[in-house]
């Protein structure tokens, strides 16, 4: 006779399975996390309990995964941003020049591209200096 699996071990067959850290409920409730409102919502996606979600939330594997896809699905916003920050740039100096456009509007277009311009040389500088730092804390011979 075969006892019933406790909830800790159905728990612990998720995390384990086919060279993947975290079952496939798990997997679906970082997606649902990703893409809904809220936690009740992201439960219901996932086909969870909320108060099960919530406590996968408190284990440190669950909540590093979760991490790392908020991670990369921000990396991919600011992707999209860079490719589209030429075309912004472009804009913002129509505006700027275009005698037709109200002087408010051209007067706020001028102060962005100005305010931008600071801080992409405050930017470089940052990198130029944290680049020399670490050369100096570099050993001798290592480049």
């Amino acid at each position: 006779m075969s006892k019933k699996p406790s909830a800790k071990e159905r728990e612990d067959s998720q995390n384990t399975g086919h060279g993947s850290k975290f079952g496939r409920k798990k997997e679906d409730a970082i997606a649902a996390l990703l893409t809904q409102r809220n936690i009740e919502e992201a439960a219901r996606a996932a086909g969870i309990g909320t108060r099960t979600l919530i406590r996968w939330l408190k284990i440190p594997e669950f909540d590093a995964a979760y991490l790392e896809a908020r991670r990369a699905a921000v990396s991919q916003s600011n992707a999209r941003l860079q490719q589209g920050s030429s075309a912004a740039v472009s804009t913002l100096l129509k505006v700027m020049v275009d005698a037709s456009t109200p002087a408010s509007a051209r007067v706020r277009a001028a102060d962005r591209i100005l305010e931008h311009a600071k801080q992409s040389i405050e930017i470089d500088d940052i990198q130029f200096r944290l680049t020399a730092l670490e050369r100096s804390f570099q050993p001798p011979g290592k480049d």
